[in-house]
């Protein structure tokens, strides 16, 4: 979670260092798509927290078995999604209207 933390925090500084909204909006999804999973990570560390000091039965071991596998396979996505944001694609902003 460090890292991902991490991770936002560069890439937020990194979009918008250019200072054109235009640009760093161009990739607005892969950021929100990135940050969400970031705060659902959150949600999740707050979730399985509430439980600790508890008797762990089956619905705490549940909940430790979806943060574990969200932590492992759906946090890493984040990555590709922010690399995205990171370096400022033009992609979406480089299309015109009349090519379609």
């Amino acid at each position: 979670m460090q890292r991902a933390s991490a991770l936002i925090a560069s890439v937020t500084q990194q979009a918008w260092a250019c200072g054109s909204a235009p640009e760093v909006l161009a990739n607005a999804t892969p950021y929100l798509q990135g940050f969400g999973h970031w705060v659902l990570a959150w949600m999740w560390l707050d979730v399985v927290a509430a439980d600790q000091g508890h008797d762990v039965h089956d619905a705490t071991r549940g909940r430790m078995s979806a943060m574990r596998y969200f932590y492992a396979y759906e946090l890493p996505k984040i990555e590709p999604w922010l690399a995205v944001v990171a370096r400022r694609e033009d992609v979406c902003r480089s299309i015109h209207p009349e090519w379609f």
